[in-house]
């Protein structure tokens, strides 16, 4: 954990988008109607997204760079937030690695290059819909989405199937991807799960019934300390926690 001597850290928080488990300061940002990042982070990092941390004078961009870093510096010896690496006998050899590392690995890289790729596209069918549109031009935006939509929609259900799966099998019997306990790849894919429970159209693009172990594991994602404490930071600094994109 943090000592005297670690660096103020400062997570530059844009609305609707992730929170970290440590003693940090936050500064919010509010999304523009576009629901894209105000010019105003760009004097933080030049790509103006979030997340971004500063620690000091360092600044840090990208998810699981960030969470990655973090595990490295602030999980103690007997945090579970890294898995064991190597199996008894095994350091350093090909394939000496266990099976909660492996996964931890994976997760790191596949939630925001596999999962996250598709939650943004399922989100764009549904905001044309919502557009402000003339109902002379309604009948062509919403063929258009429902276009958009056979084309996502089979891709989200691959995924949730994949990750079901993934947890039926999670090493100790779960409940986290990983294993028995609370990784900082859990903590990674907390947020596109959370946003794939948002309501859309009447129904969410995570099915309860479809998915049952998924929906737990992202309930149980929720109801995560480092979770609730980081709503109430945001609730304390703004006056409201609103996860939807509404």
């Amino acid at each position: 954990m943090a000592t005297k001597e670690t660096p103020k850290i400062t997570v530059h928080w844009l609305e609707k988008s992730r929170k970290l488990e440590l003693p940090y300061e936050i500064k919010t940002y509010k999304r523009e109607k576009t629901m894209l990042a105000p010019p105003e982070l760009k004097t933080v990092h030049p790509l103006g997204k979030a997340p971004v941390i500063t620690i000091g004078d360092r600044v840090m961009a990208e998810s699981a760079s960030i969470t990655e870093y973090l595990c490295d510096h602030f999980a103690g010896p007997t945090s579970t937030l890294v898995p064991q690496k190597w199996k008894d006998g095994c350091e350093g050899q090909l394939e000496g690695e266990t099976e909660e590392w492996m996964r931890y690995r994976y997760y790191m890289h596949y939630c925001e290059g596999s999962l996250m790729t598709h939650m943004t596209l399922r989100f764009i069918p549904w905001s044309i819909k919502r557009a402000p549109t003339p109902f002379f031009l309604r009948p062509i935006t919403s063929r258009i989405a429902a276009q958009l939509n056979s084309f996502v929609e089979p891709g989200l259900a691959t995924h949730f199937g994949f990750l079901e799966e993934q947890l039926k099998t999670a090493p100790e019997g779960g409940p986290y991807l990983c294993g028995a306990h609370l990784t900082g790849a859990d903590i990674l894919m907390s947020y596109p799960l959370l946003i794939a429970q948002i309501p859309q159209d009447g129904h969410s693009p995570l099915n309860k019934e479809a998915y049952p172990k998924l929906w737990e594991y992202a309930e149980l994602l929720k109801e995560s300390p480092g979770n609730k404490r980081a709503i109430e930071k945001i609730v304390a600094i703004g006056g409201e926690y609103n996860p939807n994109f509404a």
